[in-house]
C-alpha cells in the first residue's frame, strides 16, 4: 500500500472527492501533491501510505496544462462554473500571441477572488461568495512558456500549453491574457498533462509505483548496508564526495530502495524523513 497514484481526473468531482475514494478503496493514508480545480481535468498524483511522508517535496513541482481559452467573455470565478457576462470585445491570432509573450517569464500574478488563499483567516472563495470587495494577494510566478497552439476567431477560442511553476493560477492567467487582448477571456477547458516528471499519459489508478519512484528528481547517495542501518536509526552519515548542494534534499537509497531523504550539511547527510 505504500507508493505513488496517477490518477486522470474528470471534470465535476473534487481532488479531495478522488484522493477520498482512493483511502476507502486501499485502507490507507492519502496524499497528494497539488489538487485540480473541480471542473478542470488531468493528473493528479496520489500518495499511499508512508508515500504520504514525502508530500513536502512534491507539491513544488512545475506543473504541465492544456488549456482551451474563450475570448470575448469574463466570468467572475474565470471558468464555466462561474457567471458568464459578454464583454461585446473580441480579437484576433496577432493579439493573442503577443499578448502571451508578456505573460511569459517570471512575472506577478494576483490570486483569483475564488481560491482557496486565505486572507484574514478566511478561504477567500467564501467572502467572495458574501460579495466582499477583498485585496487580493500577489504572487511572484514563472511562466516557463505559455504557447497558442490554435486559435479560431470566429469562435474566439485558443488552444494554448502552458508549463508554469507550482502556485500559478492558469484561470488568472487566462483572464490575464484576455485583459491584455483587450477583450477578456476566461478558462472554458483546463487539463493538467504533467507534475514534474509525472506524466498524464501515465495515468494508470490501478498501478501502485512504489518508494523509489517518487523522487527521481532529488540527488541520489546510495548507502552500504552499515550506513542504512545508521540511516534507519535517523543517524548522518558521512558523504564527502558532495552528492547535492549545501541544504539541498538527498535520496538516500539502498540497492534502488527508497530509504530515507536527507539533508545536505557540510560532509554529512542529515536524515530528515526516513521511510523504514
Amino acid at each position: 500500500m505504500d507508493g505513488i497514484l496517477l490518477v486522470a481526473k474528470p471534470a465535476g468531482v473534487t481532488s479531495h472527492d478522488v484522493v477520498e475514494s482512493i483511502r476507502r478503496a486501499r485502507g490507507a493514508k492519502t496524499g497528494h501533491a497539488g489538487t485540480l480545480d473541480p471542473f478542470a481535468t488531468g493528473l493528479l498524483v496520489v500518495l499511499v501510505g508512508r508515500a504520504t511522508r514525502l508530500q513536502r517535496y512534491m507539491v513544488g513541482l512545475p506543473k504541465a496544462y492544456r488549456v482551451v481559452a474563450r475570448f470575448g467573455a469574463i466570468s467572475d470565478t474565470g471558468d464555466p462554473t462561474g457567471a458568464v457576462t459578454s464583454t461585446g470585445v473580441g480579437t484576433d491570432e496577432g493579439s493573442v500571441r503577443a499578448a502571451a509573450a508578456r505573460l511569459t517569464g517570471e512575472i506577478e500574478q494576483r490570486v483569483p477572488a475564488y481560491s482557496a488563499v486565505k486572507v484574514g483567516g478566511e478561504r477567500l472563495y467564501r467572502k467572495a461568495r458574501r460579495g466582499e470587495d477583498v485585496e487580493v494577494p500577489v504572487r511572484q510566478v514563472v511562466i516557463e512558456a505559455l504557447d497558442l497552439v490554435r486559435f479560431d476567431e470566429g469562435a474566439q477560442e485558443a488552444g494554448l500549453t502552458v508549463r508554469c511553476s507550482s502556485g500559478t493560477y492558469v484561470r488568472q492567467l487566462v483572464a490575464d491574457l484576455g485583459e491584455l487582448c483587450g477583450a477578456g477571456a476566461y478558462c472554458l477547458e483546463l487539463e493538467r498533462t504533467a507534475v514534474g516528471p509525472f506524466a498524464l499519459a501515465e495515468a494508470d489508478p490501478e498501478r501502485v509505483r512504489p518508494l523509489s519512484y517518487a523522487l527521481p528528481f532529488l540527488p541520489e547517495c546510495p548507502l552500504t548496508e552499515g550506513e542504512a542501518d545508521d540511516v534507519r536509526h535517523g543517524r548522518a552519515v558521512h558523504s564527502p564526495g558532495g552528492v547535492g548542494e549545501e541544504g539541498s534534499a538527498v535520496r538516500l537509497t539502498r540497492e534502488g530502495a527508497l530509504l530515507a531523504v536527507a539533508r545536505r550539511r557540510g560532509d554529512l547527510l542529515k536524515p530528515e524523513t526516513v521511510l523504514t
